[in-house]
């Protein structure tokens, strides 16, 4: 019976991490129904913007408040969770605070007390964070789009990490007034907990304090595990996903558009004089060519935007500048990310019910981003700019309309004309090429 608590502990590690494993595994799995883009090249520049931008977090400083509260919760919320280590082995093996014979008595101390500053950072930062969102009316963090689960989600998350530290706080403060009374041993500085906690704890027998302290370190080690498995169904998930989204970032230019080789080739093929027209393709080349062109669904995009959509943390920057938002049309790029999402999750649970995709009858194209939303975008730009962590809602929107045009033909009036101007003017005015500079004649 004494390794009762230990066989308990082992358990809840044990399917905790299993859990979030399957999680992880069916998210790969998603991805992976999108086709394979090569994001393999400069790679000593995709680790520098790695590190600068996922880690360091510079683009999220460029609005300075929420930005530095931001830096607070990861910066602190990470390090803090270093403490599992200790939690781990503690529950795993029943010691007590197993990093103090680790670390030595002084650098212990100087551990505990940092985790115990970035712990109340963190309670500023999540405190700050919910009364913006709920109360203090950020028109981004306002939007019909964020009503129902997504406002529930993020509120859910501060809430969680509140939670959390306030256990930390709890755990901490229980055992520093045991050590005051020589019912523990003497491991650790707490200022925060020491402060504020432990006049109110100092009341208290030792057997409350006791049960108080174990509690609070379950609560705490649990609430781990939950907030872990959790993030599957958040918008979380960019804590994880934040990381290879930028590595596999679009590092050309902003706006480039991608030319599709096999179009390429039919170009080239046409303006060749000595080329035969009904000459079979090489070996190999017939299989190369798609068999559709752009986006109708999520099979149709790539890797890479399928994990950007996996990655949004709804923060609305993007949507914030975008300029056709901005003056009341329907496209939000934030809601771009979302829906794709929302139809890459449809489709995993499809698989998951039959083993493979059984048509549902639904597209990503008019069942979830409408045509109104796509050609509403100028491709400014902006929303890939302001992106904290370098999604890219508008290859999306490039890719969709590009099946518009050229699987459906069903472009716009307006860009109909344009195109055809360009054919036979060689401009996107209707008039004829001879007449082109007659403007400067005055």
């Amino acid at each position: 019976m004494q390794y009762i608590d230990n066989i308990i502990f082992l358990i809840l590690l044990v399917a905790g991490f299993g859990l979030f494993a399957k999680s992880l595994q069916k998210i790969y799995r998603n991805i992976r129904l999108g086709h394979e883009i090569n994001r393999n090249d400069r790679k000593s520049e995709r680790w520098t913007t790695m590190a600068r931008v996922a880690m360091g977090q510079s683009k999220m400083v460029k609005r300075p408040v929420a930005g530095i509260l931001h830096l607070f919760v990861y910066v602190g919320f990470i390090i803090i969770n270093i403490e599992l280590i200790e939690i781990v082995v503690d529950g795993l093996f029943g010691t007590h605070r197993f990093l103090a014979s680790v670390f030595g008595h002084g650098f212990y101390n100087f551990f505990t007390a940092t985790l115990e500053v970035l712990a109340l950072l963190v309670v500023i930062g999540v405190v700050v964070f919910f009364i913006r969102r709920n109360f203090y009316g950020v028109k981004r963090l306002t939007m019909k789009e964020l009503f129902g689960w997504p406002k529930q989600d993020a509120n859910w998350i501060l809430i969680i990490e509140f939670a959390l530290m306030m256990a930390f706080f709890k755990m901490n403060g229980a055992d520093w007034v045991l050590q005051q009374r020589g019912l523990l041993p003497e491991h650790g500085s707490f200022p925060i907990s020491s402060t504020f906690l432990a006049p109110v704890l100092g009341g208290f027998s030792d057997g409350f304090l006791f049960f108080t302290e174990k509690a609070a370190w379950w609560f705490h080690f649990v609430g781990i595990l939950f907030f872990m498995n959790y993030l599957y169904y958040s918008k979380h998930l960019h804590i994880i996903l934040a990381f290879p989204s930028t590595w596999f970032a679009n590092l050309d230019k902003k706006g480039k558009f991608n030319n599709l080789e096999s179009v390429t080739k039919e170009i080239k093929l046409m303006m060749d004089p000595n080329a035969d027209p009904y000459a079979a393709p090489a070996e190999g080349e017939a299989d190369a060519a798609p068999s559709k062109f752009g986006a109708e669904d999520i099979f149709d995009l790539n890797q890479v935007q399928l994990l950007n959509a996996y990655s949004c943390t709804e923060c609305g920057r993007c949507t914030s500048v975008c300029p056709a938002n901005i003056t009341g049309k329907k496209l939000s790029p934030r809601l771009i990310l979302m829906k794709t999402r929302d139809r890459l999750e449809e489709v995993g649970k499809n698989i998951d019910k039959n083993g493979k995709f059984v048509d549902d009858g639904k597209k990503l194209l008019n069942d979830y981003i409408t045509k109104e939303e796509l050609w509403a975008c100028t491709t400014c730009n902006a929303c890939t700019d302001a992106c904290p962590v370098l999604l890219d809602p508008l290859s999306i929107i490039f890719e969709m309309r590009r099946f518009l045009v050229m699987e459906q033909s069903a472009a716009p009036q307006e860009l109909n004309l344009m195109m055809t101007n360009v054919e036979n003017n060689a401009a996107p005015w209707q008039y004829n090429q001879a007449d082109r500079l007659n403007w400067a004649n005055d």
